[in-house]
């Protein structure tokens, strides 16, 4: 169980980072699903584009893992609006089928991303954890 928590903590790090990437090389589609009640849509898709990447860092780095996970749902929660946006004008994104229905199944999938990230906020007991930082060995004199 353990083992696959692991793999799975690294599937959502490289998901996040790699849309996060995305922000940046592509933000078109998703400056378009920002609600026009928001100010400087553009800003906002490369700070959310930021943060998701600092997120999927922050979630191999054990001693700051916890607090990204924390973070990463507070992403999921911020980015929410923008969702229900592209489902409620139906806006379609280059690339992925423009089907309305996929829009609003996107909605209650949030929920799946944040319990996902939710798992990582609970201790783990000190067992090891998938890192990006390699353990220290002490050197005994």
């Amino acid at each position: 169980m353990k083992a696959q928590k692991e793999i799975w903590r690294v599937i959502l790090a490289v998901a996040l980072c790699i849309v996060g990437i995305t922000h940046f090389t592509t933000p078109t589609p998703y400056i378009r699903i920002v609600p026009p009640q928001l100010p400087n849509p553009e800003a906002l898709v490369y700070i959310s584009g930021f943060f998701e990447i600092l997120g999927g860092i922050g979630l191999l780095v054990p001693p700051v893992s916890r607090a990204a996970a924390w973070g990463i749902i507070a992403l999921f929660i911020a980015v929410f609006p923008a969702n229900i946006n592209q489902a409620v004008n139906s806006i379609p994104i280059e690339g992925i089928p423009h089907h309305p229905s996929l829009y609003w199944f996107r909605l209650p999938f949030q929920a799946v991303l944040i319990a996902w990230a939710w798992i990582y906020t609970q201790p783990d007991e000190g067992k090891p954890r998938a890192s990006i930082v390699p353990d220290r060995v002490e050197n005994p004199q």
